[in-house]
């Protein structure tokens, strides 16, 4: 056996390896908490990534029922019916159009500009007719049923309007984000604004 090697010594050396391994590690972690406190890192994709995630939990929603009186007359005759219908409405943020970001390091101050917020589905889950009169050479149709659909959602969307379904999902947007990103001496400002139309073929 080699006089120099010394069993003994095996436990002590491991306990010191493993001591400067913790120590290191404790140093790296404290410098990088360390940093992350002081100096806060604002990136734009940072920034839209918690837009869109922001817009993803600031929906609006409300179930709404209302009256249609549905009315069509065709060379004199005349059909009509009154519907109820029932809808759950959503109204949120849709960040297709794209999410203007501006930072200013200096003086520590972030502006976003999002689309407004609108009324981004209409879900019929009830809809029934009361007192369906037909006319004498005017019956109802197929085509009659998709039209009152039509108009019902048409409808409900003027209700989600009155509402304010798409306001209350843009103040909801509005304080989040400026709280999230009011941090570590930074500010946050949101803006909303109009989305642009493209124009197609058939309207120009």
């Amino acid at each position: 056996m080699n006089p120099r090697f010394r069993p003994w010594l095996l436990p002590i050396a491991a306990t010191v390896v493993i001591l400067l391994v913790g120590v290191g590690q404790c140093s790296t972690i404290g410098s990088f908490l360390s940093g992350r406190k002081n100096t806060t890192t604002v990136t734009h994709d940072l920034v839209v990534d918690r837009v869109r995630n922001v817009a993803k939990l600031v929906s609006a929603e409300a179930t709404v029922r209302d009256v249609l009186v549905y009315r069509n007359t065709w060379y004199g005759s005349t059909k009509q019916s009154l519907v109820v219908v029932t809808a759950k409405l959503l109204a949120g943020i849709n960040l297709e159009s794209g999410t203007e970001v501006k930072i200013d390091e200096k003086a520590r101050r972030i502006d976003i500009a999002i689309p407004h917020a609108s009324i981004l589905a209409v879900e019929v889950t009830d809809l029934r007719t009361y007192d369906e009169q037909r006319g004498l050479w005017n019956p109802f149709k197929p085509e009659d049923r998709d039209r009152i659909f039509q108009l019902a959602r048409q409808q409900l969307t003027r209700s989600a309007d009155q509402m304010g379904l798409a306001p209350r999902a843009e103040k909801s947007a509005k304080e989040m984000l400026e709280t999230m990103f009011g941090v570590d001496g930074w500010t946050a400002a949101v803006s909303f604004r109009e989305v642009p139309v493209v124009k197609t073929t058939d309207q120009e």
